[in-house]
């Protein structure tokens, strides 16, 4: 089958299209033909092993898993024995963040992993992306335990896991002040935003009004910065480490020396989820944000947009074409 793979860390030239073995499902599996995947910030960070922790989770020398790759959707074409929650020909999505692999046109998955049917209304295209954003942000809304009638600041609402937040924390009926740029403020307001601060007319730090939690889903604030914006038993939340790693290190400390604390969760999936995602997006209250299309054999082009930042939502790879589009 063919696959995009990386032999060592480096910037997006390292990757390669290269015919390598097709997998076989094993008991409990099932054979997935991929029709579409993503690239996002995490293939990148372990593309580059970059922040260096990488390393720890994917070798140090060179990476273990080859192939990137943790959103796709695809179709069931075999079944693995033992393996009954799907069927051949079955149209699916899933996450498979722990090893990757998606960026190829077959990868197998434990028919328990993250991992369910696609919404009828959706193409592999529209699935693909729902999973990698959404669940960065449920496993921190879900850690801050975010209620109805909550004031909550997402910086960053445009990305991936931005995007993802807003609807989710709309969804739970907190109201929500969203951060983003001049050409994305009508898209944040689409997605459930009560208020958007325009970053390019206006300092977010700036703002008046105080908040039970402060979301940083593009890692490029700070607890300090961020601190005059919480209420007196706020929570500032980031998905990056930070700077000097400052983060999981002051989600310890915080809660011994002041009511405003840091939360840095370690994010998990699992197929319960995955199927809640499904449900919301059956009844039209959760719908990734797609930027760009490009073709596998182009993968190279979309890491490296991916990484100048400025992507809106998220970036899709075709593996196949569908042909009942």
């Amino acid at each position: 089958m063919k696959a995009i793979i990386y032999r060592k860390y480096g910037p997006p030239d390292v990757l390669h299209l290269a015919e390598v073995e097709k997998p076989v499902p094993k008991d409990g599996e099932v054979l997935i033909k991929v029709y579409a995947s993503t690239v996002n910030r995490t293939d990148c960070g372990f593309l580059r092993a970059d922040p260096w922790i990488v390393r720890f989770f994917n070798g140090f020398a060179k990476p273990k898993n080859a192939i990137l790759g943790s959103e796709f959707a695809g179709q069931i074409e075999a079944i693995g024995k033992g393996a009954t929650s799907f069927g051949v020909g079955d149209r699916v999505f899933g996450f498979s963040g722990a090893t990757f692999g998606a960026h190829a046109e077959y990868i197998v998955m434990h028919e328990e992993a993250p991992l369910t049917t696609i919404p009828q209304t959706m193409s592999y295209e529209e699935a693909a992306p729902s999973l990698e954003g959404s669940h960065y942000a449920l496993c921190d809304i879900r850690a801050a335990r975010i209620q109805k009638g909550q004031r909550i600041l997402i910086y960053g609402a445009t990305g991936a896991i931005g995007s993802a937040a807003v609807q989710l924390v709309r969804h739970i009926g907190a109201e929500i002040t969203a951060v983003c740029g001049t050409k994305n403020v009508a898209l944040v307001k689409s997605l459930g935003a009560d208020k958007v601060i325009d970053y390019e007319k206006e300092d977010f730090t700036n703002d008046t009004d105080t908040y039970d939690v402060v979301f940083d889903a593009v890692g490029k604030s700070s607890f300090g910065t961020c601190r005059p914006l919480l209420k007196p038993r706020g929570i500032y939340l980031s998905t990056d480490l930070g700077s000097l790693a400052q983060n999981p290190f002051l989600a310890l400390a915080t809660p011994l020396f002041g009511k405003k604390r840091v939360l840095f969760p370690l994010p998990t999936l699992s197929k319960k989820d995955v199927v809640f995602i499904k449900e919301l997006m059956e009844a039209g209250k959760f719908r990734p944000v797609i930027d760009r299309r490009y073709p596998l054999e182009e993968i190279a082009n979309a890491y490296r947009y991916v990484e100048t930042g400025q992507k809106t939502g998220n970036v899709v790879i075709t593996v196949a074409r569908d042909v009942r589009a």
